[in-house]
């Protein structure tokens, strides 16, 4: 087996011959599977059977590109194990855990496919679905999207899903039912733009259909995890949103500048009307509270506006640093 050790995540992406890094060469694939794993030991056997055999009834060249995320588990070495025995597959081995979409582009990094499907390891997704995108992506479409309609999530998580789904269809322009499945497929010219996009903090489906002029969503199964816990709680959704929100559209800051000036306009028309009300009724006490309560309110808006010029600030500042969104360690795979 291969290991290549690999300074910087551009090495594995198609360089000018002075700069490439000896890698073993390959036959290129039809379809490029990239799947992100993070502490999945238990799952990784059923996934790869399920997957191999899926692949193998499409009769197309296929390569699968597993992201090791960081795992503290016995994934990298399970997965090692399979690249040694499958020689359609290769291992990226990431210095540390940097989420999902890192690992993700690694992987689109990586893969050399035509047609390029990201899925969960999980198992969630079913390996099974992914002719039901091919067959929809080969009607013309850069990028397909799987969509949950019988979701097998608690029901908060489905609640702040259908709301994150309604915020990235808002500042993408494009609508769609599920951005968070990670069942997708997307032609090789979109995922090569997502690359060469580089930027530090990227939710990639809304990326993806910013960039595609034609794009499709169908209804894919999904199912119970097979084994393990969610790796994403209510605080990654969060931060998810903010990302979101900050990372697609100037609407949210807009729209502070908006309430902005329709604060101060009924600040203005309110302390008129107090005037008044002082110089016929004269001085009183009574409404005090209420005037507590309103500037609380004012107050907050203020503090949420702060906050969303601070997450603008805050994505400048990671970009201007020019810092990796991964490193990659290793790669593992078979000579082909």
């Amino acid at each position: 087996m291969s290991t290549l050790s690999l300074q910087s995540p551009r090495d594995i992406v198609a360089q000018s011959p002075s700069r490439q890094m000896d890698m073993p060469q390959k036959q290129q694939a039809d379809i490029s599977v990239v799947i992100p794993v993070f502490n999945e030991a238990a799952n990784i056997d059923m996934l790869h059977q399920r997957l191999s055999a899926t692949l193998q009834q499409i009769e197309r060249r296929y390569e699968i590109w597993y992201v090791d995320d960081g795992s503290s588990d016995a994934s990298l070495e399970r997965l090692r194990q399979i690249a040694e025995q499958d020689s359609n597959v290769g291992v990226i081995e990431l210095t540390r855990n940097f989420g999902q979409h890192a690992a993700v582009l690694a992987g689109f990094a990586a893969a050399s496919g035509a047609i390029v499907v990201t899925l969960d390891a999980d198992l969630q997704n079913p390996p099974e679905e992914i002719p039901k995108l091919l067959a929809k992506i080969d009607e013309g479409y850069e990028v397909v999207g799987g969509w949950r309609e019988e979701r097998q999530d608690p029901v908060f998580r489905k609640a702040a899903s259908k709301l994150i789904n309604e915020m990235t269809s808002l500042a993408v322009g494009v609508k769609m039912k599920d951005y968070g499945c990670m069942l997708r497929a997307y032609r090789s010219g979109i995922v090569r733009q997502i690359v060469d996009c580089d930027e530090r903090s990227s939710f990639i489906p809304a990326l993806a259909n910013s960039l595609a002029k034609r794009s499709a969503e169908i209804e894919v199964g999904h199912a119970d995890r097979f084994s393990g816990s969610s790796k994403y709680g209510l605080l990654k959704l969060l931060r998810l949103s903010f990302d979101l929100i900050t990372g697609f559209s100037l609407l949210p800051i807009q729209l502070m500048s908006l309430t902005g000036i329709l604060v101060a306009v009924a600040g203005v028309g309110f302390g008129v009307f107090l005037l008044i009300r002082r110089l016929l009724v004269g001085p009183e006490v009574e409404g005090v509270f209420t005037l507590f309560a309103i500037l609380f309110v004012f107050i907050g808006i203020l503090i949420l506006a702060v906050g969303l010029v601070g997450e603008y600030v805050g994505r400048i500042y990671l970009e201007v640093r020019r810092r990796p969104t991964y490193r990659i360690r290793a790669i593992h795979h078979l000579s082909r």
